[in-house]
């Protein structure tokens, strides 16, 4: 499978962006998703995950409230929508697929097998 992610940019404290990650290939509902990002010398770290049919949603703490994870399988997407974004959300957000079989939303990068390219989000004070 292969992953587009895309809507990232720059954007001030407390403004919105929406992020989202086409998937092509094998079936899409096959497929436990999740968003996770990076920053410059820190480990990449889970943000949100969602699960196959996209009726069981988990986030992060640092993001619960503020973060929405969605997916459209009829359209192999799954989207990302931040709000009241803080510097300290400034990363590269990459979207992920994990090809669980237990259907498992992990939140260790580890489990997921698949990767898109990642996309800069950059928050300015």
């Amino acid at each position: 499978v292969q992953l587009q992610a895309c809507g990232g940019g720059l954007v001030q404290t407390g403004g919105s962006l929406r992020l989202s990650c086409a998937a092509s290939g094998r079936i899409f509902s096959s497929y436990v998703m999740g968003w996770f990002r990076q920053a410059p010398g820190k480990e990449r770290e889970f943000v949100a995950g969602i699960s196959r049919s996209g009726g069981r949603t988990y986030y992060a703490d640092f993001v619960k409230g503020r973060f929405t994870i969605s997916r459209d399988n009829a359209k192999n997407t799954v989207d990302l929508q931040m709000n009241s974004l803080e510097p300290e959300d400034t990363a590269v957000y990459y979207c992920a697929a994990d090809l669980a079989t237990n259907g498992i939303v992990h939140q260790s990068h580890l489990s997921y097998d698949y990767w898109g390219q990642g996309t800069q989000v950059t928050v300015s004070s």
